[in-house]
């Protein structure tokens, strides 16, 4: 009798352990991967920390189907080599559906992955067109525009706003960059009345810009338009403003943000680049933001609140497939509206974003300004 007691005790005490109140007694995983070390870490970060708080508030609310929520977190270093190992583990590991990446080479890469594991992945911040427009990525959705949109933006804002003649296009050769300054070449084109005096590509992570400084110059191009992120474009501004060559800098999402001003430092004055709408007027942003000094003593990155959309979105499209099958989730997808930090969102046909879209900012006095 005393054996049975002892083990009725013991099944009771495991019970209260496994089965925490409100939640059925195993977890869903959600992965989160992206750049989160090295000089684009503040984007990977970002995007990261807002997927935590998303999943801090749904396992708040009961968590996904009854179920706790547990976050795996994976860095890819904005690699595509990387990202194939991250996603590889994270599939390993028991993710069954994805926040990530960042870096646009690193998704479409990883993806592969995903895409034959059968995971939904919902980007804060990959905005490479033939992630959607192809066809090829069928289980993946983003909460950020795509490269087309933005380049449309710049290049009728390079036109009409500061009707230049003659443009720099330089690139860092990636899915991303290069993918970016061809989709506005090919703009420029069709708008006519802008002469493209230059295209290249150069080395990411190299030390020295002189070479391609002394391009632009000869080029004597009124604007260098530049496709790449941060790091190489802080060291590019400040060859050319060392050199004086006078040309105006102008940037994709991949240089919008704090972390450009702080690498950049004096140069970054006047350089434009275009970014996520501004949605700071929206209450769960105000929210998030006043969550996340409070959490971390500092104002949240670029992509904190398009994290957040993520999880918001996966949670969303699993609640209303009553299941996380593929299949189901993924129809779900396309039928979710969601009340996010970015304001109201969905996703359409594609999988890219409903709702949210770009803006022009120029860095006046250490920050960066909304100009259009």
């Amino acid at each position: 009798m005393k054996t049975f007691f002892k083990t009725l005790v013991l099944a009771l005490l495991t019970m209260v352990v496994f089965a925490a109140p409100g939640f059925a007694g195993d977890t869903i995983k959600i992965g989160s991967a992206g750049v989160i070390s090295g000089d684009l870490a503040p984007y990977g970060m970002s995007a990261l920390r807002g997927a935590e708080m998303a999943v801090e508030d749904l396992n708040a609310k009961g968590g996904i189907l009854g179920k706790k929520v547990e976050i795996l977190i994976g860095d890819d270093v904005c690699k595509p080599e990387v990202s194939v190992n991250v996603a590889t583990k994270l599939v390993s590991d028991g993710a069954q559906m994805i926040v990530g990446h960042v870096c646009s080479g690193a998704t479409i890469a990883a993806n592969k992955i995903y895409k034959d594991a059968g995971l939904i992945v919902v980007s804060p911040a990959s905005t490479n067109d033939d992630l959607t427009l192809k066809g090829e990525h069928p289980n993946f959705f983003r909460t950020i525009s795509y490269d087309g949109a933005q380049a449309t933006l710049m290049t009728s804002f390079v036109k009409n706003n500061l009707k230049v003649k003659t443009v720099a296009l330089i690139h860092d050769k990636g899915d991303y960059g290069k993918g970016q300054m061809e989709l506005v070449r090919k703009n420029f084109e069709k708008l006519g009345g802008i002469e493209v005096v230059l295209f290249e590509g150069v080395t990411t992570g190299a030390v020295d810009f002189t070479a391609i400084v002394q391009k632009i110059k000869r080029s004597k191009a009124e604007l260098t338009m530049w496709g790449g992120y941060t790091s190489d474009a802080s060291k590019l501004i400040g060859m050319i403003k060392k050199k004086r060559v006078k040309t105006i800098f102008f940037g994709a999402d991949g240089i919008y943000g704090d972390s450009f001003v702080t690498l950049a430092g004096k140069y970054s004055d006047g350089v434009y680049a275009t970014g996520p709408n501004d949605t700071s007027s929206n209450p769960l942003y105000k929210e998030l933001v006043a969550r996340h000094q409070k959490k971390y003593g500092e104002d949240p990155g670029v992509f904190y609140v398009n994290g957040y959309a993520c999880v918001q979105a996966l949670a969303a499209a699993a609640e209303k497939a009553g299941s996380i099958d593929y299949k189901k989730m993924r129809s779900a997808m396309f039928e979710v509206k969601i009340d996010s930090p970015l304001g109201p969102i969905g996703f359409d046909k594609r999988g890219d974003v409903i709702g949210a879209g770009f803006s022009v900012y120029q860095v006046k006095n250490g920050k960066y300004t909304q100009v259009n």
